[in-house]
Formats: C-alpha cells, structure tokens, sequence
C-alpha cells in the first residue's frame, strides 16, 4: 500500500510594509549585534545596574565552549571541553512607534539551556536548547531609558556529544500587532499534484482575536519562483472565537503548470499573507515554500514526484568545524555544497533539531532531511535538558513541527535516537519496549502536520532488547526486528543491513530506512541494501565532528568522510563513485592500518589513508584505487602494474586493493577502463619542495551584512605550483579592512590549539581563515606568511 504524502516549505520571515505607506506592517529585525559576554556564573548579571564595562564586546551567533582550552580530563564525549556557564548582555532603546503593539524577543535556541531577562525581570528561556521559543516583552519595555536583555547559558546535561555553548543561533527582535499571525502560524501544503495542477491549501493561525468580534480578512497571494503573482485565497476570521489562537482554513487554490521542487530543480514559491481589519493591513508574512510528492511503499522505498530516489546521506550531529556549534549560514552551506558535490543527496538531524538557516539551505540545494528531536527519550541517562523530558516533550514536538512543517526538504519526522533498548532509562516506562510512547507522539506530530510519515532510529539490538554483547544475537531464530521498528512508519535501524532482509520474513510491510551506517565498512551498507524497495541510508560522522572522541588528542568523531574543514578524505571519492554516475577513480595510499573497536554496539574505525606521491624511497606502500568503472590499471612512471577488476562483492565492490607497491619517484597513474575504453584516470606527482603559498577563496559572493562569511584556504605549493601535502610551518594572517578574522583552522582534528588569534600552523599542506564581514561594504586585504614560503595576498570586496 502506497504512503502518500505531499507537503511545502517554509524558509523565512521578512520585514512587510502596508499598503498605504513606508511604516513597517511587522519588524523581524535581526537582534545578534551589540551583544557583551563574560564567562562564567556571574552574581546579579541580569540586574539594570550591574556593570558590564570590563565584558567582551561580540556578535552571535557564538559558541562560548569551544574557546575554552581542550582537557585532556574532560569528558571525551562531549569534546574534552569542560562545561559551563556563560553570560550574555545586550542594551537597546525602544522605538515609541512600538507602543500599543506586541513586542516580542525571539530565541532560537540556547545552548544547552538558558534562561532570559529583561530590566531584571525574568521573561522566559529553554530547557533543551535545540528547539526556540519567544517571549513578549511589551509589558516590560521603557521608552524613556535603555533596555537590558540579559541571558545565562549552561551546558552542564547528560548529552552524549560535543554540544557548544550560549547564544549559537539567531535572536530576532519581532514588533507586530495586537492582532497577527501567531508563531510558525502559517501551514501551507498541496493535497493534489498533477503535472498540469497543485492545489494549494493554506491555513493561518490567528492570535488576538479571541472574544472579539471584529471583520478580520485573510488574503494569501501565491508568487512563481519567477516572481509573477499566480493564485489568491481569501476568507474572513471566526468571530467571538473562545481560542487564543485561531486556525483558519481558505479556500484551496490551483496553480497550472506548477514548477516541482526536487533535488535537481529546487523551486521554491513565496506565499503572501496578509490580515487585514476595514480595508487596512495590520499583520503581513512571506513564506516560501516548494510544491512536491512524497510516497513511501515497501514495494519501491520512496519516491519524489513520482520517481525513485534512493537517499544518499550523511547523519551527523550539528557543529561546523572552527565555528564550533555558531550556526553561521555560510558554514551550512558550503557544507552542504561539498557534500552535493560528492553525490549526497540526503542529512539526517543526529539528534535533534537544527538551525532555522540550516532548513532553509537545505530547500534552497535541494537536499533531503530526516528532522530528528531527540536523542533517547526520558530523563534517567543521556538527557540532555535541565527540566524532566517528561514535563517538556509536548512543547518540543509542537514548536518543532510548526517551525519546520513546510519545508519541502523535510520529508519525514524522527522522534528520536537508539531507541526499543532500556526501556529502564526513560523514567516512562509502557513495558512493551516504547510502542505506546511512540504512538502517543506519533498523535501529536499529526495533529500539527498530517503529511509526512514518522519514525524511531533503532540500536542494533534484536526484538526483546537483545544487545550484539548477547552471545545468543546472532541466533538465527533471535534475528527478529525490534518491536517498536515494527509499528513506526518507516522502519529505522542503525546498522545491521546484513540482517534486514531477515527482519522483513518477521515483518513483510517495514519500509527501511538505515539511519546510520559506519563509513568502515565503506561501500558494503549501500550495496547490501535493496535499493530498489529500501528508503536509503545516512553514513554516521561521514564529516568529522567535534566530541564522542575515541581517544585524546583527537578531539572528536574521525571516521569520516571528510574533515572538519570539509576537505575529503580520500574514501569521500569512493561515496562520489557509488553515488554518482559520473565514472571516476581515485589513488589512496595507506599511511596507516588505523583502528577497530567496538562502539555503541557496533565495530567502528577507519583506515589513514592519503592521496599524494611524497613518499620514502626504497618503501613498498598498500594503496586503494576508488572506482566504479569495470577495471583499473595502474602505472608508476608508464611502467604497467597491474590490471585489477572491479569486484561484485558487495562487501569490496568499487575499492580495489593494490598490495605492496614499490615507490618511485615520478608519477603513479590509475586508468579506469569500461568495455575496454578509457572513462576516467587519477594521477598523483612527487613535488618539488613547498616555496610558496597559494590563496584560494569560496564566496563569491560575499554579502556585506555583519554574518556572511568568507572561508580563506591556504595551500603550500612548489615551484610549479603543485600543493605539496607535506609541507609544514607556521602560518600568519593580517586582515585589514571591512571584515574581521573569526578563526583558524588547519583540519587538524588531533590538535591541541584553538581557533582564535592569527597564527596556524599548516597541516598537510593546508590551512585556513575564516573572515566575517562587517556591516558596512568595502574592500578586504589578506595577507599570508610565513618563514621559508613566499608569501600570498588577495584583495576581495563585500558588497
């Protein structure tokens, strides 16, 4: 049986004017600049009085963890950074043109948690910061003198993971009338989708209006990613309603010839609603949102607009390199552009709920999200709220389905992570292993969105909680699916793809979904899986993260695809080459066997491997040539090595291992070959020594606006600019201009040095700068040296 749901997205809130003058209908102004920290609890920081001359002068977002020094004795999961508090301050006047209206301070979240004053009044805060919350401050505005926003920030909680600390995403400043759309008040979806017609349903949430009897106009407008006007709707408000807040129903709308969003073609429309009281505007909102269909079926996995895609991805949790957990719009979305770039197609929220810009990226690239709110559920162990998960997992649900409902990116709803085990843990217990929790959550993530398909991701464990520990776990007669993967929606089991076929005799109608697979076992979880009727597959860390580190110095998860920086390792091109069909190879050579362990029930590790041709004389090295084309020849200086086939193993296919390789210096080719043709070759060169340094620059593009940033690569080359991946000295970096050094970085993730300052030194070659530009246009001047190498310069503008 077919599992069709169609949905639309959301992406942001702009600033509206009415329809007769300049005077802003509805402010969202954003709030992150001007902003004074202090680490530390600090005694009566949230008081007017308290002196806040001596405190550090930022804007956000801001992790105030990752400035702390790494320690060796800290706890490795949550990055060997101990936790903390850290106070946030910020003074604002008020706007008199604000009286009479709802003025509202809009948090997306505080990390871990946090509490929030204003004037010394305390207006509200989080227990589990991955999910916001707004507070109204009317009441407690002056207009005759300075206001005083004050927050504490804690990260003490049971999280299993390096989480960051304070203000890590956008606050908003939100001025609206008495009467307007409420909070994530808009759901916009597409009940039929035809190739000549979406009908397009919105529903608008209305507060203020409760009791009162007033003729309140609702007028949505649909615009065409062209920007032409394609459809109106409109109806008047209930009256006398006895609920503060209202949802309305217009009338559907058709659109003709509708543009699909997909990964390839992202299209996104706008809505524009407007409330409107005796032919005046009083509450105006723009969303975006894209027109798609998704099914899910255990006959085909999914399909989007009607075609199969089997999801390619990665399940990471939510930091981004040398920014720690700041949600630095820029950060997501070179992320994401690296990873479309291999063939990803696909993230899964690992565990819990990201960034507002992080969602909007993913509509605007064209990438498939699994959200996912929480870890494990309860509040015995790994809970990472200050309050009972009990008290609180409502609210959670609510607020997290309403921000995110109308992304089209979005295309199904995790309530949480390594579940059906331990049931003990939760301080809930249904005593049949989570089937009634699920189902009691599954109800309320309906009621807010009745369009997308729930899950639960499964530990490795059998039916009956048993554990890979167990010695009876690879009974045959004990390789039974977990009995909550039974009944959610889509089933999601990390790891175990070996077993699924197994679980499905016990449960024909599971539609599977691995929500994590071990990057160890490389190419195995994708082509062990049946891609035809299975959902996909998230590869876990496939980018290194900070914490839940297998042993200091290294300070966070390196089994992966890809660095911290987002540079790729070398296995990244084996994704690229089962991902994608463009033919490729791709040489690793072996520097090391690496490491195995078990973890979480499951061998993790990864071997070191690198790809370059600066290597001993008279040494024999192992080497893997990636591929996906029929066979590989390899060649040291034209000298013929060998011919090696593809494998059809699923457990060694595309990864052809060539043993004990003489060097020589020179060159060391791989030609892939299909039928005999030449489709694809890698080479690698001995370099010269490294005498130079070469800048190379991402954002073309790069927006004068206090929060766009530009990412600064620095590469050592030889004479003949080849980068030499050996190199190594310390770097420095002079910036002048309209932008600011906000970190450096190298990719090294078993260092002991921090991002700050201007000094680094190069790793494999490489370094990097992160600059934030200000508020104001104009030119930036980079500057990098170091002894030994001739230096580099660039010269970029912000506009």
């Amino acid at each position: 049986m077919k599992l069709l749901s169609t949905i639309i997205a959301f992406c942001f809130a702009t600033i509206l004017f009415g329809q007769n003058n300049n005077a802003p209908v509805r402010i969202n102004q954003l709030f992150n600049f001007g902003w004074k920290f202090k680490a530390g609890d600090i005694s009566n920081a949230q008081q007017i009085s308290f002196n806040d001359a001596d405190w550090r002068k930022l804007d956000l977002p801001h992790d105030f963890q990752f400035e702390q020094p790494w320690d060796s004795s800290a706890n490795r999961g949550r990055g060997f950074k101990t936790n903390g508090i850290g106070w946030y301050r910020k003074t604002f006047k008020a706007d008199a043109a604000w009286k009479g209206k709802r003025v509202l301070l809009d948090f997306e979240g505080i990390m871990l948690h946090g509490e929030v004053w204003l004037n010394g009044k305390k207006i509200g805060g989080t227990a589990y910061g991955y999910v916001g919350f707004e507070a109204d401050i009317a009441d407690n505005i002056k207009y005759d003198a300075d206001n005083i926003v004050a927050v504490r920030s804690s990260t003490d909680g049971g999280s299993r993971w390096y989480t960051g600390g304070g203000l890590f995403r956008d606050v908003h400043l939100v001025v609206k009338d008495s009467i307007s759309i409420a909070r994530h008040g808009v759901f916009i979806t597409t009940p039929k989708i035809t190739d000549r017609n979406a009908e397009v349903s919105v529903q608008v949430e209305v507060a203020g209006i409760k009791n009162k009897q007033i003729a309140l106009e609702i007028i949505t407008k649909i615009i065409d990613p062209q920007g032409k006007q394609v459809a109106e709707t409109k109806i008047f408000a209930p009256q006398k309603s006895k609920l503060v807040e209202v949802e309305v129903a217009l009338p559907k709308v058709n659109i003709s010839n509708p543009q699909l969003w997909s990964c390839e073609t992202p299209h996104l429309y706008s809505a524009e609603v407007s409330l409107v009281v005796n032919g005046k505007v009083v509450d105006k909102l723009t969303e975006k949102f894209g027109i798609r269909t998704i099914e899910f079926s255990k006959e085909f996995g999914m399909k989007l607009n009607g075609k199969k895609v089997f999801l390619k991805g990665v399940a990471n949790h939510h930091d981004l390199g040398a920014v720690g957990a700041a949600a630095f719009e820029t950060s997501i979305a070179r992320m994401m552009d690296q990873l479309k770039a291999f063939g990803f197609n696909h993230i899964r929220t690992s565990h819990n709920p990201y960034s507002a810009s992080f969602m909007k990226l993913a509509d605007e690239k064209g990438i498939l999200i699994v959200d996912e709110l929480y870890d494990k559920w309860g509040s015995k162990t790994a809970w990472a709220g200050n309050a009972h998960w009990n008290d609180i997992w409502y609210n959670n649900i609510k607020e997290w389905i309403k921000r995110d409902r109308n992304h089209p990116s979005v295309i199904m709803w995790s309530f949480g992570n390594e579940l059906q085990f331990q049931e003990e843990r939760w301080n809930w217990p249904t005593t049949d292993w989570g089937v009634t929790t699920y189902k009691i959550m599954d109800v309320v993530a309906k009621r807010y969105d009745p369009t997308r398909k729930t899950t639960v991701a499964m530990y490795p464990a059998r039916a009956g909680g048993i554990i890979r520990a167990d010695p009876d776990f690879r009974v045959k007669e004990n390789i039974v699916p977990p009995e909550l993967a039974t009944v959610t929606d889509i089933a999601s089991f990390n790891y175990t793809w070996e077993d699924y076929q197994e679980y499905l005799k016990h449960a024909p109608d599971m539609i599977v979904y691995q929500s994590e697979a071990v990057t160890n076992e490389l190419a195995a979880p994708y082509f062990g899986m049946d891609r035809e009727k299975m959902v996909g597959l998230a590869y876990w860390g496939g980018i290194e993260y900070w914490g839940e580190s297998q042993g200091w110095p290294r300070k966070g998860w390196n089994y992966s695809f890809f660095n911290h920086s987002m540079e790729p390792f070398p296995q990244a091109w084996l994704t690229k080459s089962i991902f994608t069909d463009e033919p490729l190879v791709h040489i690793g050579i072996v520097d090391s066997e690496g490491e195995m362990k078990m973890w979480n029930d499951q061998i993790v590790g990864q071997k070191v491997i690198s790809s370059h041709w600066n290597r001993q004389e008279g040494q024999k090295y192992n080497l893997y040539t990636y591929t996906n084309a029929d066979e590989v020849e390899l060649l040291i200086n034209g000298k013929l090595i060998g011919v090696q086939k593809n494998s059809t193993d699923v457990k060694k296919r595309n990864t052809i291992y060539w043993k004990d390789i003489p060097f020589a210096a020179g060159k060391i080719t791989a030609i892939a070959r299909n039928g005999g043709k030449e489709v694809a070759r890698h080479e690698l060169e001995t370099t010269g020594k490294a005498v130079a340094l070469k800048i190379e620059t991402e954002n073309t593009n790069w927006k004068a606006d206090g929060m766009d940033l530009q990412y600064v690569k620095v590469y050592a080359v030889d004479s003949k600019g080849n980068k030499v991946a050996t190199a190594t000295g310390e770097l420095t970096f002079e910036v002048n201009g309209a932008a600011t050094l906000l970190a450096v970085d190298n990719g090294d993730h078993s260092s002991d040095d921090l991002f700050s300052g201007n000094k680094k030194v190069l790793y494999k070659g490489f370094a990097m700068a992160i600059l934030r530009s200000t508020q104001t246009a104009g030119t930036v001047q980079v500057k990098v040296t170091a002894a030994g190498f001739k230096p580099a310069e660039v010269k970029l503008s912000t506009k």
